[in-house]
């Protein structure tokens, strides 16, 4: 059909991609025809991701480390599309916080997400050939949810990145959007909310009543890559099934 997505000749890296939405993306982008770059800090399972699609190329990094993703970033190759899924969430009450969870929040879901994009775009940037950047953000940029004070203020934080990128990268074609999920249905996801009264007073502000599930995030995500996708540009597309609507 017209909308069959194909990537064809292009080439992607995906943060995060050891598990979850990263790991799933990584496999979709493959299955569409991309070279594959899967970016995450486990080894065992970059190995597994390997075995299940040889074509993918690993790099094992802890992205918190500035240094250290420098060095693992730099002779990756010209690329095309990223996805800058790596994120970590720590739950605890707002009186709780302390600095090392904030610094350590921020740290991956924002810094890294500024630091990867600078090494990737400025390729992208000097080949003239454009690009597209989809940053997983969360429904949690723009809705307050308790105990997630510091993950919150980093969704917030990357939604502003989001934008300030487009804008920035828009004049050398590189569009730069995010995907904001509800509650999502990995490993991550079942960790906050395995609590079946919050998942229901989650879940009955959703129109749709129900959480995500992964390929419902995969699907925004390629979308956003795609050329589908053109005049696109510096948004946040929620996948929340109506929640941010109401």
């Amino acid at each position: 059909s017209s909308m069959e997505i194909s990537f064809a000749g292009k080439r992607a890296l995906v943060t995060g991609a050891g598990k979850g939405i990263g790991r799933a993306t990584a496999l979709a982008l493959a299955r569409c025809g991309a070279k594959v770059v899967a970016v995450t800090r486990t080894q065992a399972d970059l190995n597994s991701l390997v075995q299940e699609c040889a074509s993918i190329t690993p790099v094992c990094v802890d992205l918190a480390d500035w240094e250290a993703t420098e060095a693992a970033l730099q002779d990756v190759g010209p690329i095309d599309l990223l996805v800058n899924n790596a994120g970590c969430a720590i739950l605890k009450p707002f009186l709780e916080v302390t600095p090392d969870q904030f610094d350590q929040l921020f740290n991956v879901n924002v810094k890294a997400v500024l630091h990867v994009s600078q090494i990737l775009a400025r390729g992208m940037k000097a080949r003239g050939s454009g690009g597209s950047i989809v940053n997983v953000s969360s429904q949690a940029s723009q809705c307050a949810v308790r105990d997630h004070a510091v993950y919150c203020a980093t969704k917030g934080a990357l939604d502003m990145l989001t934008k300030v990128m487009a804008l920035e990268l828009g004049p050398y074609k590189i569009r730069v959007n995010s995907v904001n999920p509800t509650v999502v249905m990995t490993d991550m996801g079942r960790l906050g909310w395995s609590d079946p009264k919050k998942a229901q007073t989650m879940m009955s502000r959703i129109p749709l009543g129900q959480f995500a599930e992964v390929d419902d995030v995969v699907n925004s995500i390629l979308f956003l890559l795609s050329d589908k996708s053109n005049m696109t540009n510096g948004v946040t597309l929620p996948v929340d099934g109506g929640f941010l609507a109401c």
